[in-house]
């Protein structure tokens, strides 16, 4: 656990029991601005902090059951947003963070595997955000889980590509594999990355005393970024589609060729047969007309195999 204080612009940070034990004191601090940061919190841990912070039980229930969608809920005055940090190596890793911005104090909670400190916007350190208000660490937070989305969302088009070109050259079962794969973790980003956009929408055009009017303007520049990327997101969903639909008609290629060059041999050996059948016996006895009917069946076969090999049946 980590607190984090601007007042009177002189910023303050301290971690552990620490951290709990100066709450109290900086929340009644009416120029304060704090930020609580708990890191993969105990269950007891939250219920302190919400006690302290004066949340409504829902809020710290959510918080405490996960496997919550994206959203923004106005609860006793207090803005409750859920947000997702996303991660694409071989798989889609998704961590759940809880913002919870309150009069004066902005509260993020999340597992060990995201650390908001990491955000460009926070380099410098997290005074400067703070002086400006708990609102404007909410949007430097949220601005930078936004961008990370866009790498991400590059990583599953390059992906893509390579399973085009893969379709186009061979289209073999383990692309097909690949090409479903990608589909999943499309239908999954969507899910997570999708309501992200109502919650900015609702930030943007929502009056609350919460957020200062001159914040605004940031925020709504989160939500060109998140409409964007959904857009993007949409594209490459359709070009998943579309590569299956190539895949299939690779397929169906791959399938005439082969069906023309059984065609194309079966029609030599039927004429060989069907010449065979005319005038093997009758020629058997006469040697003479055996390599005559031999050579012209060889003859017309190879002049078959010819003309079909122009017209590109074998």
């Amino acid at each position: 656990m980590r607190v984090a204080a601007s007042i009177e612009g002189r910023a303050e940070e301290w971690e552990g029991t620490t951290a709990l034990a100066k709450l109290p004191e900086l929340l009644r601090h009416s120029d304060a601005s704090v930020w609580v940061d708990l890191t993969g919190p105990s269950a007891d841990q939250v219920q302190q902090v919400g006690e302290l912070l004066a949340l409504h039980p829902l809020i710290v229930e959510d918080i405490l059951e996960g496997n919550q969608r994206a959203k923004i809920e106005l609860t006793d005055g207090v803005v409750h947003i859920v947000m997702f940090d996303l991660e694409y190596t071989d798989e889609v890793v998704i961590t759940e963070i809880d913002l919870v911005l309150g009069l004066g104090f902005l509260m993020t909670a999340h597992d060990r595997t995201w650390d908001p400190r990491a955000s460009h916007h926070l380099r410098s350190g997290v005074g400067p955000m703070l002086k400006h208000g708990p609102d404007h660490l909410l949007w430097a937070i949220s601005d930078d889980l936004v961008d990370s989305y866009f790498p991400f969302a590059d990583r599953i088009g390059d992906a893509i590509d390579e399973v085009q070109d893969e379709v186009v050259l061979t289209a073999n079962p383990d692309a097909l594999q690949r090409l479903f794969h990608l589909k999943r973790k499309l239908i999954e980003v969507r899910r997570h990355v999708g309501p992200v956009r109502e919650v900015f929408n609702q930030l943007t055009n929502r009056e609350t005393p919460l957020i200062d009017p001159e914040e605004i303007v940031y925020f709504r520049d989160i939500y060109d970024h998140i409409i964007r990327l959904t857009d993007e997101l949409d594209n490459y969903r359709e070009l998943a589609a579309a590569t299956l639909d190539v895949y299939l008609t690779q397929v169906n290629n791959n399938l005439s060729i082969i069906m023309k060059r059984l065609t194309g041999v079966t029609v030599i050996l039927a004429g060989i047969g069907a010449v065979g059948g005319l005038f093997g016996m009758s020629e058997a006895v006469n040697a003479g007309g055996f390599w005559v009917v031999t050579g012209a069946t060889v003859i017309g076969a190879t002049a078959l195999a010819l003309f079909l090999r122009r017209i590109g049946w074998i």
